[in-house]
């Protein structure tokens, strides 16, 4: 697959999101060459995509993507953890995919627990309480699950941009970008307001 920018990634994106809503979507389509070719010759995703882990949001169908397009990383959430970071380093330095695209949903079940954990002081089991306390920093000042919605996926922007691979990435050229899926209608909002390190 050809290297393409930051630009023509998120163009791509966009187009696959509108297929996707209009019907007219082009996958799945299981073709033996591409698979072969994926196989021989290693994969060159134009974006990676960090998603949560919800059953409602498969991400390669939302973009309409095929095999080898999108490097996805999906954790209940959305959350940023070494785990994560580690793999987000990965498509950074070794497969240099020019996009990052942090997306959340409508109606999260995480944030939604995070929520309820800030304002209600909510219990879980400990493993999720460890997943929801990378959340609840990001929801300072809200008070709606929509808006912490949106605020987790700034907070998860935030945390990449802090780093010094993220900093270098900027640096290079390379975008990060924050996005909304809305479950009922298909469409992936895209946030202008954290559009990084420049609007395409």
């Amino acid at each position: 697959m050809q290297q393409v920018t930051a630009r023509e990634a998120l163009v791509r994106l966009v187009a696959g999101n509108q297929r996707f809503m209009s019907g007219k979507a082009r996958f799945p389509a299981i073709r033996k060459d591409i698979l072969r070719n994926l196989a021989k010759e290693g994969q060159r995703p134009y974006a990676t995509i960090l998603g949560c882990s919800d059953s409602r949001v498969p991400v390669e169908l939302l973009f309409d993507a095929g095999f080898g397009e999108l490097f996805v990383i999906r954790v209940a959430g959305n959350v940023i953890s070494p785990e994560v970071m580690g793999s987000m380093q990965y498509a950074g330095t070794i497969l240099r995919t020019p996009l990052f695209l942090v997306l959340g949903h409508e109606g999260c079940g995480a944030v939604q627990a995070a929520l309820a954990a800030k304002q209600k002081g909510t219990r879980q089991g400990r493993h999720i309480e460890a997943l929801l306390a990378n959340i609840v920093p990001g929801l300072r000042g809200v008070g709606t699950l929509p808006a912490a919605v949106e605020a987790n996926v700034r907070w998860s922007v935030h945390q990449v941009m802090a780093t010094p691979e993220g900093k270098a990435g900027a640096a290079r050229g390379v975008k990060l970008v924050g996005a909304i899926y809305e479950l009922e209608t298909g469409r992936v909002r895209f946030l202008p307001d954290i559009i990084s390190p420049s609007r395409p």
